[in-house]
């Protein structure tokens, strides 16, 4: 009796390490990729949160800038990296446009939206249009004039061919009735620089990334693709009050590799909620002037069904874009 007692015993030893494993989650310093470069929307979001999460984990949460081919190459590395809670991705709208943008081309996609888990929305902000304060365009009837007196010329920067910045701009374009001349950069901040050094002549961007160099008289805000004019840009009109149908948000959200366990993903739900909540986390987004508009991951997962049907319209309207 003895012997068996012990021998049923040592058989339940291995179903003991796994469930202390769980518990133990995170044991160990979390990567979250960014996969664009430092300086543009996902990675203001991304660094805050990651600040952040690691303080409500008790460990690290590393942020690693991943750019390359307008986000895939980050996006792709984050959907091949181990489900286990260790690699999260921070990714913006573009996460759905992508796979479709790979498809137009004739090439697997470099991932699927079906290899993430969403776990949380955490801004949401409508881009604005940007030029050079010392440059032709004071409005954006200055440029579409501009535009439809020479088709072609006039020059935009963008994350990446597809990319959400890219897919901002055709939307105006087409709404618009112009046609304008795209420069592909490795992310939002290479296209903020090249515009400021004048290698281009106007960008897409998010607020948070263009805002101080609004403030130091550096970039004019011609107009903004939300639904109303924001906040924090009060004199800048929104397209639709200039009469042009083009409504475009940036959003940042955070994913984890779809089969990550369902113990570790409502921690990281428990943990971005209570991220968001956190008054260094609000205090770090408002001096950005970012406005949270947090979504768990049931909420968020309607919200990008959504977002990813309207924007692959948006992408095939673009088609295929010639190989350089």
């Amino acid at each position: 009796m003895k012997r068996r007692s012990l021998l049923a015993g040592a058989a339940m030893l291995p179903l003991a390490v796994p469930l202390r494993a769980q518990e133990a989650y995170p044991s160990r310093p979390i990567t979250m990729i960014v996969p664009f470069p430092p300086g543009g929307v996902a990675d203001i979001t991304g660094r805050p949160t990651a600040h952040v999460m690691g303080k409500l984990l008790k460990q690290s949460v590393v942020v690693q800038n991943k750019g390359g081919a307008g986000g895939s190459v980050g996006t792709a590395q984050a959907a091949r990296s181990a489900p286990d809670g260790y690699t999260i991705l921070m990714a913006l709208s573009s996460i759905s446009v992508l796979p479709v943008a790979d498809r137009l081309q004739g090439r697997p996609p470099a991932y699927e939206l079906d290899q993430f888990a969403p776990i949380a929305l955490i801004s949401a902000d409508p881009t604005v249009l940007v030029v050079r304060e010392d440059g032709p365009y004071k409005s954006l009837k200055d440029l579409v004039e501009a535009a439809k007196a020479k088709p072609g010329t006039i020059n935009y920067g963008s994350s990446g061919v597809y990319g959400t910045l890219h897919v901002a701009m055709e939307i105006f374009a087409d709404a618009a009735g112009i046609k304008l001349f795209h420069i592909p950069y490795q992310g939002g901040g290479p296209a903020v620089a090249a515009l400021l050094g004048g290698q281009i002549d106007a960008l897409a961007s998010g607020p948070s990334a263009a805002m101080g160099q609004i403030k130091a008289g550096k970039m004019r805000a011609l107009a903004v693709w939300g639904d109303k004019r924001l906040a924090s840009l009060p004199d800048v009109p929104s397209m639709k009050e200039l009469g042009y149908d083009a409504t475009f948000y940036i959003w940042s959200g955070l994913f984890a590799p779809a089969a990550t366990p369902a113990p570790i993903v409502t921690t990281l739900r428990d943990t971005v909620r209570r991220t968001v909540e956190d008054p260094e986390f609000k205090e770090a987004m408002a001096k950005v002037e970012t406005p949270v508009a947090y979504l768990d991951a049931p909420a968020f997962k309607t919200f990008l069904d959504t977002d990813a049907a309207r924007l692959r319209v948006a992408v095939e309207r673009i088609g295929k874009v010639p190989e350089k």
